[in-house]
């Protein structure tokens, strides 16, 4: 019997990758990906709200950051999953939900159209 490797399945989510867009955007660099993994995700999420007030030049005041933290960290994390899997079946399962409500939740925060805007911006 003669062996064959086995057919890799590839789904939609094959091309989401955050890294590659913001690479592609000119956004981030390989080195700058070395020195941020270096950082815990508390010091990025710090800085970037430092390096957000001192571009305003004042403390963010008005804008409801304590209020929209979970909104932010799902939106996030909503984007990983769809990056690190290869449907958006695998998806749910990895954020242990079900397929209808990750569905409502990619609609809400709209993670399609980040990943399918920059092919847009190419047509």
């Amino acid at each position: 019997m003669v062996w064959t490797p086995k057919k890799k399945k590839f789904g939609k989510n094959r091309y989401y990758s955050v890294a590659k867009l913001l690479r592609r955007q000119r956004k981030t660099s390989p080195q700058f990906e070395v020195m941020l993994s270096s950082l815990s995700l508390e010091e990025v999420i710090a800085l970037k709200l430092e390096l957000a007030a001192q571009a305003s030049g004042s403390p963010l005041y008005g804008v409801p950051l304590w209020k929209n933290l979970n909104f932010i960290v799902r939106d996030a994390v909503i984007k990983y999953a769809l990056s690190a899997t290869r449907t958006k079946h695998e998806a749910a399962r990895f954020l242990g939900m079900d397929i209808s409500q990750f569905w409502l939740r990619q609609k809400y925060y709209q993670t399609e159209s980040y990943f399918n805007k920059e092919k847009e911006d190419d047509l």
